[in-house]
């Protein structure tokens, strides 16, 4: 019972990472540009971005998954469930990469940054777990 809710809280906790790309506006307007584009494959002419009432909500999403974050923590360091450092690492990654605000659109470049090279080293750990375990 234990490791079905293990799973479930930390699928949730990615999710809310990979939410948190909604507010970087470059995400955003790529899954905008794919979409029309797919659209236009099955038919449909699409003029404009069908995705543009996100950016009216990714602050909410954003606080969101920060506010989700902190719960994980807070429960993973009172040993309350187990979740993954490696996993842990990603999702902060993931939301320090997508701060939507736009007072710190000129730092988006050294949150961009910084939170991929959290990413990148998450996989890497990810990666180097899995090859010293052969």
């Amino acid at each position: 019972m234990n490791n079905i809710k293990d799973r479930i809280l930390g699928a949730s906790g990615s999710l809310t990472g990979g939410l948190s790309f909604l507010g970087s506006y470059q995400v955003c307007h790529n899954a905008c540009l794919a979409l029309v584009a797919f659209l236009t494959f099955l038919g449909f002419t699409v003029a404009g971005m069908p995705l543009l009432f996100l950016t009216k909500v990714a602050v909410p999403f954003w606080i969101a998954a920060v506010l989700l974050l902190m719960i994980m923590l807070a429960l993973k360091y009172k040993k309350i469930i187990h979740i993954s450092d490696k996993v842990i690492l990603l999702n902060s990654g993931l939301i320090i990469a997508g701060v939507p605000f736009q007072q710190a659109q000129q730092l988006n470049y050294l949150f961009w940054i910084a939170g991929g090279v959290l990413v990148i080293f998450s996989v890497g750990w990810y990666i180097y777990d899995k090859f010293k375990k052969k």
